[in-house]
């Protein structure tokens, strides 16, 4: 599922996205903003697979907008000029949208993020890393570690949708086997996958049904990783 928000200075241009979203199974529209301040502060803590973005806003243009974005997202322009198509482009932007928006067109754009998450995801699924645990060696993909959890000299890697599985092993230690970009410590007890965060909220984490702590000592170079992405 591709987790996207909106962002247009028009409220009935929202309305038109959220229907036009809600006949795409595999896109949820998580919210809509009228104001891009509200919307880079909720992409800050909230990073999203894909931005609907619109070009002529009154505090600031799409493209300024989506040029000061923290984190690697997919972006669809929206906008009634076309003149902006070109640059849109230069930016590495997915689609763009020319109002009014037909459902055709729309299918056409969402179905190309569609394949660009894909391709982003199968990277990801492509890599794996083997554990000694149970007298046998396990193969795990890291697409599939919600978080890894430190006991002392152990260690339990919970697994979505499988067995947590249970190693002797340091946190310090498998840290240096995961990817550097994609995975980080975020307390003395836990590391986490950023591309499992679901939300952030009071220094709480939250991935599956877990709530994982941040703690002050790795609050700070936790948040610089997220603002990269």
């Amino acid at each position: 599922m591709i987790k996207a928000i909106a962002l247009d200075d028009e409220p009935l241009a929202l309305e038109i996205l959220q229907s036009l979203c809600a006949e795409i199974e595999y896109v949820d529209l998580q919210k809509t903003f009228t104001k891009s301040d509200e919307a880079f502060k909720y992409l800050k803590k909230y990073p999203v697979d894909l931005l609907f973005l619109d070009i002529n806003m009154p505090s600031i243009s799409g493209l300024d907008f989506y040029k000061k974005l923290p984190h690697k997202t997919m972006v669809i322009f929206t906008t009634a000029y076309s003149e902006y198509a070109v640059e849109g482009f230069t930016l590495s932007a997915t689609d763009y949208l020319l109002k009014p928006i037909s459902f055709s067109r729309f299918q056409q754009a969402v179905e190309k993020a569609l394949q660009q998450w894909k391709t982003q995801n199968q990277n990801l699924e492509q890599q794996h890393l083997f554990i000694r645990a149970d007298y046998s060696l396990i193969k795990i993909l890291f697409s599939d570690i919600l978080y890894i959890e430190g006991l002392d000299d152990y260690l339990k890697i919970h697994i979505q949708n499988q067995k947590t599985v249970v190693a002797r092993m340091t946190l310090k230690a498998i840290l240096q086997k995961l990817p550097e970009t994609e995975f980080v410590r975020v307390h003395r007890s836990f590391i986490i996958p950023i591309f499992k965060i679901e939300k952030i909220r009071n220094k709480i984490i939250h991935i599956d049904q877990a709530e994982i702590p941040i703690s002050t000592s790795y609050e700070t170079a936790f948040f610089e990783l997220l603002n990269q992405k």
